[in-house]
Parts: C-alpha cells; structure tokens; sequence
C-alpha cells in the first residue's frame, strides 16, 4: 500500500461533488494520489449524502462497507451531509470511522488527515462548524467539477429559506455567498482549460449575494461573466427560487447570447393551501405571470420544475389542481417526488398521513400527464438545427454504426434528456445538429444540418 493515496466516494448531489473534488484538490496538492480501489488506499473518504431517509440509508451503507472493507494502518474519514446533522449517531452505528467533516470543514480534510497518522485519538477527530458562516474559506481550492466539456461552478453554499419539509438549512446552516471576482476567476480557469458549459448551483441561486448586501446578485454576477468571459459558450442557472425571478435577471438572460434560455423553478406544488402549508411562495398569479415575461423576452426558453406530490393532508382536489396546472403551463421538464417525512423540519407535526401507494400512484398519474407534454415539446423541434454539446461515442451493436450523445441547451447535466446523433462527432465540441426525431425525454438528430 502506498504511503500517500486516498478512495474517495460522493453521494448525493451536484454540490457535494464539488465540495468531493475540492477535497481532492487540497489532498493532491499534498502529494496524495487517488486509487481507484479501496484496497489500495492510505485513506478512505465518504462524502455523504443526508437530505432524505433513502438517501441517509445509503450512505449508512457505502460506510458500512467502507468499514468492513478497512486494513490496518488504512484511515476512514466520514463528512458531508449526513454527518453534519447526526455525526454522533454516524459514529455510534460505524465502527471504525477515524474522521468526521461537516458540510463546512471539507477543507479541514488535510489537517484531519495529518493529525490522524501522527496520533491514534480515543474517538473519531471531528471537525464540525462552530457557526453558520464558516466555510468561505476555500483553502485554493476551486469550487467546480468538471465533466467533459461542462462544469458545475459552486456560487453559494446552504440557504435561508424556511420550506417546511425541507431539512437542507439543519444541515448546511444559512446561505453564504462567495465573492463575485472569486468565482469569475474561476469560471475564467474552466474556459481556459477547455470547459464550454458552465451550471452555476447553490440551493437557491437566486439568492446569490443577499448576504453581500447586494440586491439582484444573480443578474449581477450574470452580466459580469457573460462580458468578461466572451468566449465561455454556455451559463446555465439552477435552482431557481419562485418569486425571485426579478425583470433585472430575465433581462440580463435575453441580453446575453451565452446565457442559456434555459431556467429550473422548483416549483413543489400548484394549488396555493397545499404552498402554504409546505410554507413556499403561493401566489400562483406570478408563476403564470413570470413565465409570460420569460417566454416573451426568451421566446425558445427550456422551463424546468420539479414537484412533491402526498405532501400531508394532499387532497385529492389538490392534486388535481396540479395536473391541471401542468396540462396549462407546458414546462419543457418535470421532475416530480413524493413526500419524504423529515424529522426536525417544521412539517413533523404533520406527520406522513397520506400512504405509499397514494403517493406512487399519484407520481405516476403526474409524471404521464407530463410525459405526453414533453413529447409534443420535443416533436415541435424537429426538422430544426440545435447546437449540441458532445459528450460521447458509442456503437449500435445491429450495424455498427457510430453515434454521438449530447445535450443541447434545453438540457441539464444529469437531470433532462439527451440528443442522440447519428454520425461521429467530436466529443467536448459544440456542434449544430439538426433535429431528425423525437422521443418523450430525447431527441434524435444529424450534423448533415442541410
């Protein structure tokens, strides 16, 4: 085993990612190596995941095994989500775990390391915040991970908002900003070193810099990258929070050629006693009348939301309010979830009356509905030329053709379709393909575009 290697596993979402491959950074800039087999590794590290209970019971899981799976001299270190919120319970039920990192001590991970295979210590050596602002400090690291030709740019880490199923502000504290000129640099980093699409997350970007004092700090930080970085082909926003799309952000989108017309509203629900009691935003006038104002400045805007169906007491009324909602805005993407009962959040009073089978079967009734609304968006597209990021190769086994998949702007890393191209094209280029075939999620299409 060599002396300087570490394994690490991230579960969860795109923003413990970026906090993974930040931790990877500082560790690399060491001298550690990464493996890619636990065996042979110095130091075992999960970054786990702790939003929900399927979530919790993975993460649970992949420690188990990490901890079964450990040698002697081998160090395991535990951080991230579900340690932040319930480190000593994580230490009680692993045997085994060395270190404990929170959501805002990642960049402790050298240290704890460090002190590790100096001195045994009796219990793990936890490194949790002391307050809700810790964590700007980067240590160098760059907060992005990179895939391919795209990037996810971390801009914010937590959030302020009070929803009342969410556990996200138990585990990362309130939202903090980081400075604009730090991310421009890095955004500038990522377009240098061949990055063509950018997706800027937090859990509310649209919050971006509240904390700064600055008023329209999306926007802001919109203009200012799409003008000091003309040669960065694609910013793409995520998470944006309802009722905070202001006339300055949608302007800025529809100004800007680089900034793609592509906005993801996690909307949660549409009928207005079901909002309020899931304490969101319930004014469902502004929803049809933002997105009059977006399709209007961005006449091919992609709109994307998700939504929670059997959120407690969810008649069946309500629900119906939501189909209808669905059937009348015609969002190019929906992801749709059933409630998860969250302990600490302030809906447990509520409980989790409605049963599993109401929830799945609501699901299902939702996500057809959609369904047939995403294919008929995706059939209006064809015959069109769209440019597409290329992201790999692979062969059809009958012919043995070669094709390409991609994303055009309509689609998110990871969460919306793909564009399946029936020719051979560069992998990590943006290229025109015109739109032959549509299917509910993807598109199909070639780069003979006359």
């Amino acid at each position: 085993m060599k002396k300087k290697t570490f394994y690490m596993i991230s579960l969860g979402c795109a923003k413990n990612t970026v906090d993974s491959d930040a931790m990877t950074q500082l560790l690399h800039r060491e001298g550690y190596q990464p493996v890619e087999n636990p065996l042979d590794a110095k130091v075992l590290i999960v970054n786990t995941c702790g939003f929900i209970e399927a979530a919790r019971t993975e993460s649970y899981q992949v420690l188990e095994e990490m901890a079964d799976l450990k040698q002697k001299g081998q160090l395991l270190i535990a951080a991230g989500c579900l340690t932040q919120r319930y480190g000593e319970e994580v230490i009680r039920r692993v045997p085994g775990i060395d270190g404990v990192l929170g959501t805002r001590r990642w960049m402790d991970i050298v240290e704890v390391v460090t002190s590790l295979r100096k001195e045994s210590h009796p219990r793990p050596l936890c490194h949790l915040p002391a307050g809700e602002t810790i964590g700007q400090d980067t240590r160098g690291a760059i907060l992005a991970h990179i895939q391919g030709g795209s990037a996810y740019l971390k801009i914010a880490d937590g959030c302020r908002r009070a929803c009342a199923y969410c556990a996200i502000p138990l585990i990362k504290g309130t939202s903090i900003s980081r400075p604009m000129e730090d991310i421009v640099q890095e955004a500038l980093f990522l377009q240098k070193n061949g990055v063509r699409e950018i997706n800027l997350i937090s859990q509310d970007t649209t919050d971006y810099a509240r904390d700064l004092g600055i008023k329209d700090g999306l926007a802001k930080l919109l203009e200012t990258l799409a003008v000091s970085i003309p040669n960065l082909d694609w910013i793409r926003i995520l998470y944006a929070f309802p009722g905070a799309i202001t006339d300055q952000l949608i302007n800025v989108m529809a100004a800007h050629e680089n900034i793609l017309p592509y906005i993801d509203i996690p909307l949660q629900h549409a009928h207005p006693s079901v909002l309020r009691r899931m304490q969101r935003p319930s004014n469902i006038d502004w929803v049809h009348k933002t997105v009059a104002k977006l399709r209007k400045a961005m006449p091919n805007l992609a709109l994307r939301t998700t939504f929670i169906v059997g959120y407690p007491n969810e008649t069946e009324e309500e629900f119906q309010a939501l189909l209808d909602f669905v059937e009348e805005i015609h969002f190019d993407r929906v992801g749709v979830f059933e409630f998860s009962f969250e302990t600490g959040t302030p809906s447990e009073p509520l409980g989790d009356p409605i049963p599993a089978e109401v929830k799945t079967e609501r699901k299902e009734r939702l996500m057809l509905a959609q369904q047939n609304i995403s294919l008929t968006r995706n059939q209006a597209l064809v015959g069109k030329t769209l440019n597409v990021l290329i992201e790999g190769q692979g062969m059809v086994e009958a012919s043995n053709d070669i094709i390409s998949l991609g994303r055009s702007y309509r689609d998110a890393p990871e969460i919306d379709g793909m564009v399946i191209v029936e020719d051979a094209a560069p992998v990590g280029e943006i290229i025109p393909v015109r739109i032959t075939g549509a299917m509910v999620y993807d598109l199909v299409g070639t780069t003979r575009v006359k």
